[in-house]
């Protein structure tokens, strides 16, 4: 009977006393919101950083193209690459990278870390909420992708004015804002922003809810997270349909930002485009964007959770 009676004793004292175990590795319920905030704004920014660096010699070419009334094709793509490393350098693949990484650290930075922040505003930061409120969830991608393109606008300007000239007519990202504002206005730096948000609308919540969709799916089916080659493999798809979904506005936004004309309106050069290269223009580059949009989109998506992971697991550990 005392034997009974103390191993009650012990098992009433158990369920009482707080848990001694540490922290499994990916548990990070505990973490506070400064520190989700801060390791989401990590990530985003080696994320952006990676994906941008990798497809940077496409990225130029598409813009080239966007830009001008040049008919595209894949052989005209890569003459343009060709001639460009012979007459300039192979470096010059990656001209207008250094404004793209200005504008790509913090926008990534903000993005993610902002999707994560509206998901939460809006309740759907859970599987659960997430497949009960797809609108919602879509909503949230789409607010993410306004408040990283709202903060970082110029800087977008400058990469697509470095990414279409030569390299005597701006030497220096300071020398884009400091001659597009002493000859063209300060208003000029936020030229194309409302094709810009209308196209940032679609194409961030297409891609953020199309991503996880297809991880809250596998996740479901399989019972374990997915690897980062699959991560890889659903930011690629992810990146093809938001590409398509907001690549007609795409296309304006670039003609708008790099036109030299003291006033450029969107629906002047939505209409310019259309008679001059009729709806074809608006699409041109796209297949190039099929290649180039899924490669960066599903490196960073995959990077991004990655690099999240494993700061938050330190996180955890230090805390713990």
């Amino acid at each position: 009977m005392a034997a009974q009676e103390a191993s009650v004793v012990l098992k009433t004292q158990q369920r009482h006393e707080p848990s001694k175990q540490p922290h499994q590795a990916g548990d990070h319920r505990s973490l506070g919101n400064a520190t989700a905030v801060t390791t989401s704004m990590v990530a985003g920014a080696v994320a952006g950083a990676l994906a941008k660096t990798a497809i940077a010699p496409l990225d130029r070419t598409k813009i080239n193209f966007q830009t001008s009334q040049i008919p595209y094709s894949w052989r005209a793509a890569i003459d343009f690459l060709i001639r460009s490393a012979r007459t300039e350098g192979v470096v010059a693949l990656w001209r207008g990278n250094s404004a793209t990484m200005a504008r790509i650290v913090p926008y990534a930075a903000i993005q993610f870390t902002a999707h994560e922040q509206w998901k939460r505003v809006l309740r759907v930061d859970t599987p659960a909420s997430a497949k009960q409120h797809p609108i919602l969830h879509l909503i949230a991608g789409s607010l993410a992708g306004v408040t990283s393109q709202s903060a970082t606008y110029p800087l977008d300007l400058a990469r697509a004015r470095m990414a279409v000239t030569n390299a005597q007519e701006y030497r220096t990202l300071t020398a884009v804002f400091v001659k597009v504002v002493k000859e063209e206005g300060f208003t000029t730096l936020y030229r194309g922003y409302p094709a810009t948000v209308l196209g940032v609308i679609p194409y961030a919540g297409v891609s953020f809810f199309t991503y996880d969709t297809l991880k809250h799916t596998y996740l479901e089916h399989f019972g374990a997270p997915q690897s980062g080659a699959v991560n890889v493999l659903f930011g690629g798809a992810a990146g093809a349909l938001a590409q398509t979904a907001s690549y007609p506005l795409d296309i304006v936004r670039r003609r708008m930002q790099t036109a030299r004309r003291a006033r450029v309106r969107m629906r002047t050069t939505i209409a310019h485009v259309y008679r001059t290269e009729g709806w074809r223009g608006f699409f041109k580059g796209l297949s190039m964007n099929w290649v180039k949009g899924p490669i960066a989109v599903g490196i960073s998506f995959a990077t991004y959770d990655a690099v999240k992971t494993a700061l938050r697991d330190v996180a955890v550990r230090v805390g713990s």
